[in-house]
């Protein structure tokens, strides 16, 4: 019974690892699809492995690292020979989400989201610091295997980094959603108005992204309406939305991204794609904690009443 009991969990581990690794690949081949070439390195503005890596941490904890690493070496493996640099990927990309989920849990990070510090702690512990290590790494394996001069370090080093921290602030958000998003109630106005918001995000982003003028501000009260409305069940697809069809635009060389260099696109590209990110996630996580703070006083408010009211009728008429 004990054995049966044991090879019960390690089968669900090796799943769940296999799992992990299957959802990374994937993630990792829709990324490099909109990859481009910084100084002879194949980089890519919106890595999704690294937000979907730290999401499975999350949602799984540290058991499933084995599938991240699995996952990375496929990914590799697909883009050409594996050799020492890709090693030292491997070793890079596993380390970075392992760091940010042990950070996110020092601080007592809630996947909900609901709170400020949450938003805030996902931004900085979850993407931008702990995706250094993975570029670093990366980046430097690169150049001391020879597949990268060092005069390019820097370049490649800074769109690695990027495109590894809008994968956990675009993607990560959207996965811990994904669990506890339900159906926009029965009510007609709020079917309505979910189906308004996506026609709109869609129209906006797409004149936004497309046209010759600069109008890339425009996506933001697009954001701003999704997450004052749905918090981060509405702000995290309108984000993956303008990052996707702003990375098209940019990889076409059209709309505003027309006539610029390599630099100024991979710039404003990855401007945009974390303002957008940023306002989304801080915004949502705002609106949600001041919901809960309203909905505590609203409770205690009606214990407080039912209280009064029991008072006043065990009291003795005079």
């Amino acid at each position: 019974m004990v054995r049966t009991e044991e090879w019960r969990r390690l089968s669900t581990a090796v799943l769940l690892i296999l799992a992990v690794a299957l959802a990374y690949y994937v993630g990792g081949r829709i990324g490099l699809h909109q990859s481009v070439i910084v100084n002879g390195a194949e980089v890519t503005p919106l890595w999704p492995p690294t937000g979907i890596a730290l999401a499975a941490l999350l949602w799984l904890g540290l058991r499933t690292w084995p599938g991240i690493a699995l996952g990375t070496y496929l990914a590799i493996e697909r883009i050409g020979d594996f050799n020492l640099s890709g090693l030292g990927i491997v070793a890079g990309n596993t380390l970075a989400p392992v760091c940010a989920y042990l950070m996110l849990r020092r601080v007592g990070f809630r996947s909900e989201v609901d709170r400020l510090r949450d938003a805030l702690a996902l931004v900085f512990l979850g993407g931008l610091l702990p995706m250094l290590i993975s570029a670093t790494i990366g980046t430097w394996t690169l150049v001391l295997s020879g597949d990268l001069p060092s005069a390019r370090f820097w370049p490649v080093w800074s769109a690695w980094w990027a495109g590894d921290a809008m994968g956990v602030l675009v993607v990560t958000p959207l996965l811990l959603v994904l669990r506890r998003i339900r159906r926009p109630g029965e009510g007609g106005y709020r079917v309505a108005e979910v189906s308004a918001l996506v026609l709109t995000s869609v129209v906006v982003t797409v004149v936004a992204t497309r046209s010759s003028l600069s109008l890339l501000f425009l996506v933001f009260p697009v954001i701003i309406w999704a997450a004052v409305r749905f918090q981060l069940a509405g702000s995290a697809p309108c984000t993956l939305l303008v990052s996707v069809l702003a990375i098209s635009a940019a990889s076409d060389r059209t709309g505003p991204f027309d006539g610029q260099g390599l630099l100024a696109i991979m710039i404003n590209l990855q401007a945009l794609n974390g303002a957008a990110a940023l306002t989304g996630l801080l915004l949502s996580a705002m609106v949600t904690e001041q919901n809960n703070v309203r909905l505590k006083i609203e409770q205690v408010c009606e214990d407080l009443a039912e209280l009064v009211e029991h008072l006043a009728r065990g009291r003795p008429e005079r």
